[in-house]
């Protein structure tokens, strides 16, 4: 079996793409011209009936008195051509429940709730009693209408000004023209089915669809321009492409919009080992997904067994994600996978990502060209393909005190560069920042001298990425700061 089978076989498609636990089940009910049941007459009990309503329910409401919001609301009438209001003028029974979808009740007190949830349960009716979690077998959540398109959002009861507050951030993001496009979306949905095939075809015309959606209203010609789109799509050959995308150094919070889209879109994705399972869960979930990383005591995937597969899935019509930690554009070998796409006459984007150097600089509240200290930045690989150091480097240049130099991958060579260094003439005294894992949970810290090192490097450990950065721009990084926020670190780790 070669290489490449091998890691078919063994890698782990099932990470990142296992749902994590949730706390209620999200569920979009349709109720159109269904009865539902509201007991009670207070303001709580008319909002959850005019919601019933305008979902098109037929909302039966027992109450012997309503309060003034929810007279003027039956008054008004449902928005929802199909919604109606029917008022029943005495408090609840039993005999209610009967051909109910679901019912909902705001009760004085628990005899009463505990009554009203014993009958609905009985009548097989789901059922809410406001501000009652005990007695709910469902919520509302906190909910953003761009009907078709609706959201909500749910805490589960812990923090309802929370979910209040996502769903301001969300209406902030979804512009008012989206329930526009979601209806011609709606409307022309059939007539793009008869056009296109199912599967690759109808996938590529609803991304570009999207693309319009969230711009400006549609016209009276965009119809047209859809149905037109849809043909372009059904004439034309499906042809995969390849995007590589920088997944930063691990918080998913760093990952660029355009990255998230990517990952939304893809059809494969070849991940290294460093990426995150929290950058993972924000992939489409139907996405094929492939470990293409190295790790010690595991099969190690050759750069040409990822290029064959990059070509091969492609060439399948796939959108394929090729996934690195960090920038794809540094230490990444991203020069070599486009070369080989572009050989075999392959699209390529590239999605950069936040390398682990501006993180780690970001991390530590210092500016790598602070005009005080240097002149310059370098970013330097640690090791060679033999995974020593490289022996092309210039000493003298990398000795100068004028610039902030950043090691990449140097955790098995931080003694060899230590000596190397002070070779060239840079002062034992210079300072320097270790951070291993940076941006990750189990991260760790420690600023010293150069002279000292080799010695920190050995107590961190190599057993997660390492980043090194030498030069005066680190001296206000307070070592005593950075060991004990290692050590903490350590312990919780």
């Amino acid at each position: 079996m070669d290489v490449l089978q091998q890691l078919r076989n063994e890698a782990s498609p099932d990470r990142g793409a296992r749902m994590a636990p949730l706390a209620k089940l999200p569920v979009f009910w349709a109720l159109e011209g269904r009865p539902v049941i509201v007991a009670g007459g207070s303001d709580a009990a008319a909002w959850k009936a005019e919601l019933l309503a305008a979902c098109g329910a037929n909302v039966h409401v027992y109450a012997d008195r309503l309060s003034e919001t929810f007279e003027k609301l039956i008054e008004r009438g449902a928005e929802h051509p199909q919604g109606r209001f029917i008022h029943h003028p005495n408090v609840w029974d039993a005999s209610i429940f009967e051909g109910a979808a679901i019912a909902i009740a705001d009760c004085d007190d628990e005899d009463e709730a505990q009554a009203f949830f014993d009958a609905a349960r009985a009548a097989g009716v789901p059922v809410n009693v406001i501000d009652k979690p005990a007695f709910c077998q469902f919520q509302f959540g906190s909910i953003v209408n761009r009907s078709p398109v609706v959201v909500s959002i749910s805490t589960d009861g812990a923090a309802p000004i929370l979910a209040q507050a996502i769903r301001r951030r969300i209406e902030t993001l979804l512009p008012a023209s989206l329930k526009t496009w979601a209806e011609l979306a709606q409307s022309l949905r059939e007539k793009i089915n008869d056009r296109l095939a199912p599967g690759p075809q109808r996938r590529a015309f609803w991304e570009r669809f999207v693309d319009r959606a969230f711009g400006s209203e549609p016209g009276s010609g965009s119809e047209a321009a859809i149905l037109a789109d849809a043909g372009r799509v059904a004439s034309s050959a499906q042809k995969g492409r390849v995007t590589l995308v920088g997944a930063g150094p691990g918080d998913a919070e760093l990952l660029t919009l355009k990255a998230v889209r990517a990952l939304q879109a893809a059809d494969v994705i070849l991940f290294d080992d460093l990426v995150s399972d929290e950058v993972l869960e924000l992939a489409r979930r139907e996405a094929k997904r492939m470990l293409v990383g190295k790790r010690g005591g595991r099969v190690s995937c050759r750069q040409e067994d990822i290029n064959d597969m990059l070509v091969k899935f492609a060439k399948a019509g796939k959108r394929v994600v090729r996934l690195k930690s960090g920038d794809p554009m540094v230490f990444g070998r991203a020069g070599e996978e486009i070369a080989c796409l572009e050989r075999e006459g392959i699209p390529v984007d590239v999605v950069p990502g936040i390398t682990s150097a501006s993180a780690m600089a970001s991390r530590l509240g210092v500016s790598l060209t602070h005009r005080d200290h240097a002149q310059g930045v370098r970013f330097v690989t640690g090791h060679s393909r033999k995974g020593v150091l490289p022996d092309n480097l210039d000493w003298k240049s990398l000795a100068d005190p004028r610039t902030t130099t950043i090691y990449y991958m140097a955790g098995r060579t931080a003694g060899e560069i230590v000596s190397k260094l002070t070779d060239a003439g840079m002062t034992h005294d210079m300072p320097v920042v270790i951070v291993s894992a940076v941006t990750r949970p189990n991260e760790r810290r420690w600023a010293g001298r150069l002279s000292d090192m080799a010695a920190a490097m050995a107590e961190i450990g190599i057993d997660e990425p390492v980043l090194i950065g030498i030069g005066h721009v680190f001296r206000k990084v307070d070592f005593a700061d950075c060991t004990q926020w290692s050590d903490q670190a350590a312990a919780s780790a």
